[in-house]
Formats: structure tokens, sequence, C-alpha cells
């Protein structure tokens, strides 16, 4: 029973190094990303490997109150989130619509142009 114990301590190690590894992956994929969206999903990315951590050392320690620290990072993470979702989306449009005013002054200049000829 001892040697199942032992290997089953292993595998949580091997899979806890091999999340570490994957967060780093993901932290270069945020700050490299070509596009916010890339960057908004690296860093959700981030926040499940690491509630997927917690639980495994969970159950390595055999420590039950870890999968309560676990459920409230869980509800940080998403609300974390969604509010960079939504700061995304409110630049993304204020910026479409300074594109839209943009054009209209372009639009209206080249109208006194072809008045004044």
């Amino acid at each position: 029973m001892e040697a199942v114990r032992g290997m089953y301590g292993g595998l949580m190690l091997a899979v806890m190094m091999v999340f570490a590894a994957l967060i780093i992956v993901c932290m270069i994929r945020s700050v490299r990303g070509p596009g916010i969206g890339d960057r908004i999903i690296a860093v959700n990315m981030i926040g499940t490997m690491i509630i997927m951590i917690v639980a495994v050392l969970s159950v390595y320690l055999d420590e039950n109150y870890l999968v309560d620290v676990c459920l409230i990072y869980a509800m940080i993470s998403f609300l974390g989130v969604v509010v960079l979702c939504k700061v995304y989306t409110g630049v993304y449009l204020q910026k479409k619509q300074m594109k839209a005013d943009l054009d209209a002054v372009e639009d209206n200049l080249r109208h006194q142009e072809e008045g004044q000829r």
C-alpha cells in the first residue's frame, strides 16, 4: 500500500510540474500575444491552471480547506476575466467610434473643397 501512495505522490508532483511549465508558456503568450483577445485567454488559462495546481496540492497534502481556497480563487479569476473583457470591449468601441468620427470629418472636408470649386 505504501508503494501505491509513493507512486501517486510522484504522479501528483509530476502533474504540478507540468502545470507550472504550462503557466510559464501562458505567461509568455500573455506578454507576446498578437492581440488583446489572446492575452485575455492566456490570463484565463493561467488562472485555471493555478486552480488545478491548488486542487492537486489539496489531494497531495490531504488538506480539505485548500478546495475552498480553490473555489474562491475560481470566482475571483472569473470576475477578473469578465472585467478585462469589459474594459477591452469599451476600448474597442471607443476606437471604433473615433474612427467613425474621423471618417465623418474627412468626408466633411471633402464636401467643403468640392463646394469651393
